[in-house]
């Protein structure tokens, strides 16, 4: 039946893994590069360590050592995984000592496992062996390893791995320390094992207690005694599976003195404020003994200030930031175990309650954070040809991503003969190429060459606007990632290896690196890369007193990466002649085809480009791809071998560029009604090395700076500065948010200065119909205000907003926001020539169709669209349209698919495509009503149609 089924786990794997259990026996494996030990039992463990020192490295989750020999190229040749040794990845709990012991090598889920089952009880209806009370650093664990990583991660890393590294920045480290935790240590005799308070056990910046023949052995975490609390805490920069800025773990035990609560004991350990994990004992020292009160937090605030200072010039900055989470999870540690104190106290001691000194509104501040679970249902209407298109149907590639069979670049199986690629980059931002030694990487077993300018044979100029970027760096680098040279080997391993080993020589020049720098310095890109748009007289304005309030401010924009999911990546392959075919994940194949016959110095007939998909774009793949592509095709070209390169993760977002950084300086002039008379804006953007396109990008902010709103008399000035950073590019709304963001910073800033609702402001300003927009554009079937009143009406949004002001002046710490702020967005290209598009459509004698247009699918759904127009237009099914690809040799000279505009462009295009084939076959549609469309083009076919 088609109903849906439970997919089944491989019972191979299922076998393979009882076998694996049942085999403990030790492990050996050796190779030209390392060894691979996997001891059976703790002794054979002890005696490599033995054996080898420190030059053994533990390997349990890998999540450090993994990383060190990735990006830091460290060389560790003898690896050890212990995590097969039954006495490190057990867990148990000690009902007489009243405590859990975990083996070192237990993993992070198992831990959470164990822990739940002690808090909760088991889901097969065993008892929690712990008391309630008991269980609170249990909890505070469980709770710190939601936030620690991904579940991957968590079923491979293990305590040891955490602790051992020594990380200040460890999210269980304070937890440990506080909790009164002991690490046992072992070395080259099991029997004698040596304990270390947790709070002893880390020595300085990724050092700990532990001597080259010792290793971590077991954990032991007693429970927590009646009126005894641990809680966790930790700031990232995004809540899930982020390393932390600060982290702490606070525990506190009290005890009733004639009638009040007092600090029998307490603990407080901090991460992200030193070199290691630290304690904070003058404080300890000061607060114990003292009554939990309001007198007492600020006591303890006033000493955090003093003991845990983090230095002006601290790794890691944000410093201000960093000493007010002290603070701030000192105070939540208050307020949180105050009110388990009240709770507790009353009742089991009601005569002698705890009367907590918390205001009411710093209650939340105590609230843990909690979201519901999000979920979808999405229902599809059955695929009609008629009535097909604006239907929600399937995505065309969706069964086939979500099984992981979609293919992608890098998916591509190798083309025989193929190579592998590796790019020598920049390391300076600014400075002249002296010499450039290849010598020892060519020397490298599989290295086959090192190509640079000198072996281009075309133009080793390139660029998307003018040609002012360079294939390969000739004699200076003007930021760091730039490309100046590609090796290529037989293995990935090696090209990489071999890049590495180029040594080049600078000679280092000043660099710009920001907005600011670039205005100190008037280093811009020439004024035919300016945008300006005024209208009216804006100094005039000003000066005659209509303003009855005048406001000034600016604002900084940050840059962000596009992190796609799939990076970019090309294969080159030669063909006969001189003939070029590429794979490469780009929004604009055409771009790609043009560039690389330049460097080649072949015509662009003699190159092809493809494209099956993107595992995402939003822009950065539009003209950031070109570059690489060119790269890969110097050596494959001359080589007359396939060359594949794949970029890195660390690797793509250095070198690609990002949204562009703005900067904004504005000044508003407006009535008492709110009604903004006049705007004078400065606009600057980073453009980074090379201009790309962001003279476009600046066009664009400007033309949306007015947002929805009306100024009489407004001058929008963008400037674009020459930086020393990776060329900044495309990105989704292409300078539009930066230049509307500002426009809504402006009307915050007036609706202040009036003391007014900033929706009021934002209202009083909208454009009606029939307004022009400042470049001199009248608006015509303008709905805005339309929308904004039915849209407030629908949200219902003033009675949302009052219940917003109302939880906010009930909570100083927790606040909830609502907005209503409208928006534009100019589509299609500012680019006249560039809004066209082509399509090629086949009927086959079978009635099927296949596509091809010059759009590129990368997630959006674009194929999905054009399949339902062309099945909606031709009168099939959708199941009988196929799209394979994106090709220049199928659709020549196509724009990129960007601008919000290829489902227009390319739609319209196939539709027109569709309805030619139709007039065509309209005759034999009458001739046979009822046919179906391969008999229909059967009988065309052998009347000889095209």
């Amino acid at each position: 039946s088609g109903a849906p089924r439970e997919p089944i786990f491989p019972i191979e794997l299922k076998k393979r893994v009882v076998s694996q259990h049942k085999e403990k026996g030790s492990l050996v494996m050796k190779g030209p590069r390392a060894n691979w030990y996997r001891p059976g039992t703790l002794q054979e463990l002890l005696d490599l360590k033995k054996e080898f020192g420190s030059e053994a490295k533990l390997i349990c989750g890998n999540t450090e050592v993994g990383i060190e020999m990735k990006f830091k190229h460290c060389d560790y040749v003898q690896l050890i995984a212990p995590t097969w040794i039954p006495e490190l990845t057990g867990i148990a709990f000690d009902a007489e000592a009243r405590r859990v012991t975990f083996g070192a090598c237990a993993t992070l889920t198992s831990v959470a496992e164990f822990l739940n089952v002690h808090i909760h009880g088991g889901g097969d209806g065993s008892a929690k062996l712990a008391e309630g009370f008991e269980a609170s650093g249990f909890k505070a664990i469980v709770n710190q390893l939601k936030w620690f990583a991904g579940h991957q991660i968590k079923n491979m890393a293990t305590i040891a791995g955490n602790v051992v590294t020594g990380s200040p920045i460890s999210d269980l480290n304070p937890i440990w320390m506080c909790s009164r935790a002991v690490f046992k240590v072992v070395g080259e005799d099991p029997s004698k094992v040596r304990e270390v308070r947790a709070e002893d056990f880390f020595l300085g910046y990724r050092q700990v207690d532990l001597k080259d023949s010792e290793i971590l052995y077991e954990v032991d975490l007693p429970c927590t005694r009646r009126y005894e609390y641990v809680q966790e805490f930790k700031q990232a920069h995004r809540r899930e599976d982020d390393i932390s800025i600060v982290c702490a773990g606070m525990r506190v035990k009290f005890a009733s003195e004639g009638g009040k609560w007092v600090v029998e004991d307490i603990a407080l350990a901090y991460g992200g404020v030193a070199a290691k994990t630290v304690m904070a004992p003058k404080t300890q020292e000061l607060l114990t003994g003292r009554e939990w009160n309001r007198e007492t937090l600020l006591a303890g605030l006033e000493s955090l200030k003093e003991e845990i200072f983090i230095a002006p010039n601290a790794p890691g900055g944000m410093v201000e930031f960093r000493r007010s989470l002290v603070a701030s999870f000192f105070f939540k540690f208050f307020v949180g175990t105050s009110l388990k104190l009240a709770q507790d106290s009353e009742a089991h001691l009601p005569d002698q309650k705890h009367v907590p000194t918390v205001d009411a509104e710093e209650i939340s501040a105590a609230q843990p954070y909690a979201r519901p679970e999000s979920f979808g249902l999405q229902l599809y209407d059955h695929e009609k040809g008629e009535n097909i298109v604006g239907k929600a149907i399937p995505h065309a590639s969706a069964r086939l991503q979500v099984t992981g069979e979609a293919k992608y670049v890098d998916d591509m199986p190798l083309f025989a003969n193929a190579l592998h690629s590796a790019l020598v980059l920049s390391t300076k931002p600014h400075a002249l190429i002296e010499a450039v030694d290849t010598e020892e990487a060519l020397a490298i077993e599989g290295v086959v060459g090192y190509y640079g300018h000198e072996q281009v044979r075309g133009g080793n100029d390139i660029g998307p606007v003018i040609p002012d970027e360079e294939c390969f760096a000739k004699d200076k680098v003007t930021c760091v990632g730039q490309v100046i040279g590609i090796v290529v080997a037989e293995t990935e391993q090696q090209a990489r290896e071999a890049a590495r080993k180029v040594r080049v020589q600078y000679k280092d020049l000043p660099p710009i690196m920001s907005i600011e720098d670039a205005i100190e310095s008037d280093s811009f890109y020439g004024e035919n890369w300016e945008s300006k748009v005024e209208r009216g007289d804006v100094d005039e304005c000003f000066a005659s007193g209509a303003c009855t309030h005048v406001v000034e401010g600016d604002m900084k924009i940050g840059a962000q990466d596009h992190f796609y999911l799939e990076t970019n990546a090309c294969t080159v392959v030669p063909l006969e002649g001189d003939e070029v075919l590429t794979y490469s994940s780009t929004q604009a194949p055409a771009k790609h085809q043009r560039a690389i016959a330049h460097v080649l110095g072949v015509p662009e007939h003699k190159v092809v480009c493809k494209t099956k998909r993107l595992g995402g774009g939003f822009g950065g793949k539009e003209t950031r791809a070109v570059f690489l592509n060119c790269a890969c095709a110097v050596p494959a070209f001359d080589l007359q071998r396939p060359v594949r390169l794949c970029l890195d993760r660390d690797e793509d977002m250095q070198m690609t560029g990002h949204r562009h950084a703005f900067y904004g300086k504005y000044k508003v002039g407006f009535n008492d009604k709110g009604q903004i008379l006049a705007v004078d804006l400065k606009l600057y953007s980073n453009g980074g090395n090379s201009i790309d396109l962001s003279a476009a990008v600046m066009q664009r902010a400007v033309l949306h700076a007015d947002n929805c709103y009306n100024y009489p008399n407004a001058r929008f000035h963008g400037k674009v500065c020459k930086t020393n950073i990776s060329s900044n590019t495309a990105f989704r709304g292409f300078g539009g948010p930066q230049g509307m963001i500002l426009t809504e910073a402006w009307m915050d800033h007036v609706a202040r200065e009036l003391d007014v609702s900033v929706e009021h402001v934002r209202q009083v300003n909208l454009y009606q119909e029939g307004d022009k927009v400042p470049c001199g554009m009248k608006l015509d079937g303008n709905n805005i205000v339309r929308v904004w009143e039915e849209l407030q009406k629908s949200s219902d949004f003033e009675q949302r907003k009052l219940q917003v002001e109302d939880f906010n002046s009930k909570n100083k710490y927790r606040k909830r926001g609502i907005a209503f702020v409208p928006t534009k967005f100019g589509i299609a290209f500012t680019l006249l020539y560039y809004n066209q598009g082509g399509a090629l459509v086949h009927i086959y004698t079978d009635g099927t169709v296949l596509v091809t247009h010059g759009g590129v699918e990368m997630g959006q759904g674009l194929h999905t669209k054009i399949a339902q127009i062309a099945s909606s237009t031709l009168k099939i099914s959708v199941k009988d349209v196929f799209i394979a690809e994106t090709s220049t040799d199928k659709v020549p000279n196509a724009s990129p698919t960007a601008a919000s505009a290829s489902s227009d462009l390319y739609g319209a295009a196939v539709e027109d495509a569709c309805k030619q084939l139709n007039e065509r076959l309209q005759k034999y549609r009458e001739m046979l009503p009822e046919a179906s469309m391969a008999e229909i083009a059967m009988t065309a076919h052998k009347d000889r149609v095209d």
